[in-house]
């Protein structure tokens, strides 16, 4: 299950990315917001990163306008590591390197194309298992 969640900055590229992960086959869990009104970042970062360090979800996706506040709020719940990424190197850098768990985007700054190409990569890149990336890992863990 892809735990995914917005401001109203990100709303409506949420709504394209649940379309389309329920289109290809995954399960979503939806963290709100609901809607276009105004609201705080937060509360919905907070809860996807929550969803996927408590093994709700395998993976989570939050979305915020620039995707920074979001992925910053994401970071700071154990056990999450949250890429802001605006391109598939990135993504896929980030699940074979960090072995990231939540993607971030920003609504403003990656058109919707390009975003589904992002979750895409994502979600079907594996991390390497490489003991240099995973001894990183250890390091951040700590």
């Amino acid at each position: 299950m892809i735990a995914i969640g917005s401001d109203h900055g990100g709303f409506d590229l949420k709504e394209a990315v649940k379309k389309w992960l329920g289109e290809n086959g995954y399960e979503v869990k939806d963290c709100g917001t609901y809607d276009k009104s105004s609201c705080d970042y937060p509360q919905f970062g907070r809860a996807v990163a929550h969803a996927v360090a408590d093994g709700t979800c395998e993976k989570g996706i939050v979305i915020c306008t620039t995707g920074i506040g979001i992925s910053i709020t994401a970071n700071k719940v154990k056990g999450i590591r949250c890429a802001l990424c605006t391109d598939t190197t990135s993504a896929s850098l980030t699940r074979l390197h960090n072995n990231a768990n939540v993607l971030a985007m920003g609504a403003g700054l990656i058109g919707q194309n390009v975003a589904l190409d992002v979750v895409k990569t994502f979600l079907e890149t594996e991390f390497s298992g490489e003991e240099r990336h995973q001894r990183r890992i250890n390091l951040i863990e700590e």
